[in-house]
Parts: structure tokens; C-alpha cells; sequence
């Protein structure tokens, strides 16, 4: 039975991980690589839409390479490697921009969400283009699935439309690619505003677990985390979200289930159940925070690694681009 391709990204727009990115998507991303072509990369050049301090952003990449290998990703299982690496991205990128519709382009949700903040006249360029650039690294990998949350389907839609245009147009050139929408079954909430999405965008960092907090961080954060109304440890999302989260969290990583949780917590009282929970949650990330430190420690070596992974990607990537340049008639 042939591999199906798999290919996602990931910004490296913060110093850490944080756990809802990890239940989320990055945990699947790991169970993916068994039995499929996985291709994962550190969307670099994605981050340039905003605001960057070189020094910062650099840090940032190796520092998202480490907590993905720390996490599981396997250089040997799968191709890891950093988008700026393989050119054929930019490259791609170009012609994806050029047969997209403007008015297609300013449909895009994520471009008016994130636009209207800070007005459209102040928007980067780069925003308004970066799903086609998005298309262009999903195309270069003649990719069958696309794991991405709900958030990106419109993206993918997009690029499957921009592949039949093309194909239509110029020959058959891209695999159409489906989206691998993941499942939410571990959806993770702040922990000081529990009906929202664990993020960093979040107004406080306290709502934050983040993979590369040192332990005593995060058990601060969940002894803090805000509760509801009185002292029963049970699954409420509406009326209990905060004590809902937390039995999420917990059930995630030890395994064992909400209801299984229940039982063992009945009639004990919050704190005793907030600390399990940091007790799971420290000795679950404890291993994997401790590698990608030692990831770290040796830049040369990890360095190596994501040039490797982008000499893979890049004998893909460039039969691609040939193929593509070759069907619009450019001279080779």
C-alpha cells in the first residue's frame, strides 16, 4: 500500500510551545508519522507578516525545531526542515500570486481579522498574499493531506482551488491536496478565562501552559487557575469550564478518563485535584522540556538536522517547480 503525503507548519512566533498547540495538532502531527510521508516545517518566512526582531526570530526557529524533535518528531520518520531553507517556496509562491484573484485574496477571514486590529492601511502586503505563499508549500509536496484545524479550511480551499485552476489552464501539475481537518476531541481552554482557547494571543500569560516553563512555573499556574462555584470535581463545560478544562488537561496526558477522574476526585476539593493536575502536567513535560534544552545546547548539530531535512525537501520541492515552470512555458 503506497505512503500517503502529509505536509503542515508551524509559525515560530514564541519562545514556547504551549500545551493547547500540543493536544491540538502537534501531538497528531507525531501519530501521523507512522505509516505516512510526513513533512513538517517551520513556516519562517510566514512570520515576517509581523513584526520581527532578528535576534529573536532566530532564537525562535531553533528553538521550534527543538520542542518539535523533543515532541516526537523524528528527522528519521519524517522530512523537518525550515521553509526559508528550500527557495522553491518563495518561487511558487510567486505563481500561486499570479493566478489568484484579488477579490479571492480579500475573502481571506485571517487577512480582515487580523488587518482590522491595526487598519488595513497599516496591513503588510505579505498578510494579504501569505495564503498564497501557504498554497505554494502545500503544492510543492504534491501533498494528499493537510493536517490543519477548522481555522485554516478556508485556506485549504483555496489552495485546492488555485492547483485545479492551474492544472485546468497548464497541464496536470498538482496533486489536489484534502485537508486533514484534526480532531478537537482535546480542545484546551486558558486557564484564567476557561471559555476561551488556550493562546497566546491571550491577554495574560498566566492562562498559558507553555512546554518550555521551568515546572514550578507551570504548577503555579494551575494551582491559580480559576475555578467555579462549589467543590465537586465534575465535568460541567457550561456551568464548571474552569474545573472542565483542567479535567481535560489531566485525562489528555495521564490517559485515564474524565469520568474514571470523577470518581477518584469525589469528595475531595479543588486543590487537591489542581495539584494532580500540575503533578501530571509537570512529569509529562518534564522529558520533553529536558531534551530540547539539550537540543539547544548543541546548535551546530541541530542546525545539521534542518539542513538535512531541507535537502529532502528540497528533491521534491524542485521536481515541482521544474514541472510547473516547464507547463507555463518558461525556458529552462
Amino acid at each position: 500500500m503506497t505512503q500517503k503525503r502529509v505536509l503542515s507548519g508551524i509559525q515560530p512566533t514564541s519562545d514556547s510551545f504551549h500545551l493547547g498547540n500540543y493536544l491540538g495538532a502537534l501531538k497528531q502531527w507525531v501519530d501521523l508519522q507512522s505509516g505516512n510521508d510526513a513533512f513538517y516545517c517551520i513556516v519562517d518566512l510566514h512570520a515576517l507578516t509581523g513584526d520581527i526582531d532578528p535576534a529573536l526570530l532566530r532564537k525562535r526557529i531553533l528553538s521550534s525545531a527543538a520542542q518539535l524533535i523533543a515532541l516526537g518528531i523524528s528527522p528519521e520518520k519524517s522530512t523537518l526542515f525550515v521553509q526559508s531553507h528550500v527557495a522553491e517556496h518563495n518561487q511558487l509562491g510567486w505563481i500561486m500570486e499570479c493566478i489568484a484573484g484579488f477579490g479571492e485574496a480579500n475573502r481571506m477571514t485571517q487577512f480582515k481579522d487580523k488587518s482590522a486590529k491595526g487598519g488595513a492601511d497599516t496591513a503588510r502586503v505579505g498578510l494579504f498574499t501569505y495564503p498564497m505563499l501557504q498554497a505554494a508549500d502545500i503544492l510543492l509536496y504534491q501533498a494528499d493531506q493537510v493536517p490543519v484545524g477548522e481555522d485554516q479550511r478556508q485556506h485549504i480551499e483555496l489552495t485546492r482551488d488555485l492547483a485545479i485552476r492551474f492544472n485546468t489552464k497548464f497541464g496536470d501539475t498538482f496533486k489536489i491536496p484534502e485537508g486533514y481537518i484534526l480532531k478537537s476531541g482535546s480542545k484546551i481552554y486558558d486557564l484564567q478565562e476557561p471559555t476561551n482557547k488556550m493562546s497566546k494571543s491571550a491577554g495574560s500569560v498566566a492562562g498559558v501552559l507553555e512546554i518550555m516553563d521551568t515546572p514550578e512555573a507551570n504548577t503555579k499556574k494551575i494551582k491559580s487557575a480559576t475555578t467555579d462555584a462549589g467543590r465537586e470535581v465534575t465535568f460541567d463545560e457550561k456551568g464548571k469550564p474552569g474545573i472542565s478544562n483542567l479535567l481535560t488537561i489531566h485525562s489528555a496526558l495521564s490517559g485515564k478518563s474524565v469520568s474514571d477522574l470523577e470518581n477518584e476526585f469525589a469528595g475531595k476539593g479543588y486543590g487537591d485535584f489542581k495539584g494532580a493536575v500540575a503533578e501530571v502536567v509537570v512529569e509529562y513535560l518534564r522529558p520533553i522540556r529536558t531534551q530540547a534544552l539539550k537540543l539547544l545546547q548543541d546548535e551546530a548539530h541541530l542546525i545539521k538536522v534542518l539542513h538535512d531535512g531541507a535537502d529532502k525537501a528540497r528533491a521534491v520541492a524542485s521536481a515541482t517547480l521544474a514541472q510547473t515552470y516547464k507547463n507555463l512555458g518558461l525556458v529552462l
